[in-house]
């Protein structure tokens, strides 16, 4: 088997503005100019996908930049179909990032009759020749479980608090971290332990399914800024119902810290709409034009982060060590220095 000389990149077409970010960060870490792997990821007229790569990738060291945001089952083929491509080119081992895991909020059976969706993603995945995963912030953490191969599951919150420690600097003491429901106190929590803030929750009950009949605030409040942190931001209903909540109990203002954007429907609309200062999202989803010109939306690039796991993957060293914002804090320096 030829040395592994460097990691090899290839992107489907979920988020190919990403996978050329990562790209370029990994181009300043190795000091020499870094390319995607020149591929074609094409339509039938019918819609099956094609895929063909044009370059040798014979034990190569693979990574396929490709979240399964929507169309989510498209994108998931894409991701299969690339992975069995390189898988008969002979490639050394292929790493699938995913910096949006599709179908996770359906870990497990909620109800009687329904489907545990995201162990047969994973299980999809694994047969597709995929032998590790890298993601960001799975909506359970149990997810990892479900896959026969390694999976490093990165977070966002170190990223988050580096954003929140640049743009309040000289606030700090009146930022409340808030969780939206109690289901997501430990990724709120993580953040507020970072930051050296309080914690409150937002409590929801439900009148029915899909509909929010109270909201209670647990926690003070009062002349607060407050930060709402969360996974998955879709239709965006009961984030707003949330802000105006808190903003009811007296808090000064509202900003919500959200991994990942699906914004589908009414969300930008509701967000433009609403009373929160501001709704900062990763990039793990590309965003529409509508969300791209949203002016109480700002988007915080994961690129150093993907790039320098990727690195850590590819020679061997810790990715864990990503976890940590202070370790972050080198990487992010041009967007967060001063």
């Amino acid at each position: 088997m030829p040395q592994l000389l460097e990691p090899k990149l290839i992107s489907g077409n979920a988020n190919r503005p990403l996978a050329e970010a990562i790209i370029g960060r990994m181009s300043m870490h190795r000091g020499m100019e870094v390319g995607l792997v020149d591929a074609r990821v094409e339509r039938f007229n019918d819609g099956e996908i094609f895929v063909e790569v044009f370059e040798n990738v014979r034990g190569e060291d693979m990574f396929i930049v490709q979240p399964t945001s929507n169309p989510a089952n498209d994108n998931l083929m894409e991701l299969l179909i690339i992975a069995d491509a390189l898988r008969r080119s002979s490639a050394a081992r292929i790493t699938a990032v995913i910096p949006y895991f599709g179908y996770a909020r359906q870990d497990r059976r909620s109800k009687a009759r329904t489907p545990i969706t995201a162990k047969l993603v994973s299980n999809m995945i694994v047969e597709a020749g995929i032998e590790r995963v890298l993601t960001l912030d799975l909506h359970a953490t149990q997810i990892q479980g479900f896959f026969d191969i390694p999976v490093d599951n990165l977070y966002a919150s170190p990223v988050f608090a580096l954003d929140v420690m640049h743009n309040f600097k000289g606030q700090m003491d009146d930022v409340m971290v808030v969780s939206p429901d109690v289901g997501g106190v430990a990724r709120a929590r993580d953040l507020a332990q970072r930051i050296n803030a309080p914690l409150s929750i937002v409590d929801k009950r439900r009148g029915k399914p899909g509909e929010v009949a109270e909201m209670t605030v647990i926690g003070d409040v009062k002349d607060r800024t407050c930060l709402i942190v969360d996974d998955i931001v879709d239709t965006a209903g009961t984030l707003c119902k949330a802000a105006e909540v808190l903003m009811e109990n007296g808090a000064k203002e509202v900003h919500s810290y959200i991994t990942h954007g699906v914004l589908s429907g009414p969300a930008v609309d509701r967000i433009s709409k609403s009373v929160m200062k501001n709704l900062v999202i990763s990039d793990t989803i590309q965003p529409t034009e509508a969300v791209a010109a949203c002016k109480n939306i700002r988007i915080v690039s994961t690129a150093p982060m993907f790039a320098q796991a990727i690195m850590n993957t590819w020679n061997g060293t810790s990715v864990s060590s990503l976890f940590n914002h202070k370790a972050l804090k080198p990487i992010y320096e041009g967007m967060y220095s001063g």
